[in-house]
């Protein structure tokens, strides 16, 4: 059984918010930068319909693709993974920490 297995259409809500979540960060950059979507598509050297498809999160926004927008803005891009809250049932056999993890695998600083 494959690892997506378990629960298909969680992960694809999960995938399509972490779109949503990656598009809104790159529009809220380009308007910081005071850029807009032709200047990253003539920055990234695409056509300013690949640049729509990026930024219309419909599109499977590879590691790559973000590199590829990261550095074509001389931005950087920062994933973190984040325990989910318990619900009040499942708090009562423990707790959780929902503090996020960074890039080294360590628990952040609290």
């Amino acid at each position: 059984m494959g690892i997506f297995a378990r629960d298909e259409s969680r992960t694809n809500l999960a995938a399509a918010r972490i779109a949503r979540q990656a598009t809104a960060s790159l529009a809220g950059l380009l308007a910081g930068l005071g850029k807009n979507r032709s200047d990253l598509a003539h920055a990234m050297g695409v056509s300013p319909g690949r640049v729509s498809q990026i930024m219309s999160g419909d599109a499977n926004l590879t590691v790559r693709t973000l590199a590829a927008v990261a550095e074509a803005l001389d931005a950087d891009v920062q994933i973190t993974f984040c325990a989910r809250p318990r619900s009040a049932d499942a708090e009562s056999g423990g707790t959780t920490d929902a503090s996020p993890v960074r890039s080294s695998g360590l628990p952040a600083h609290r």
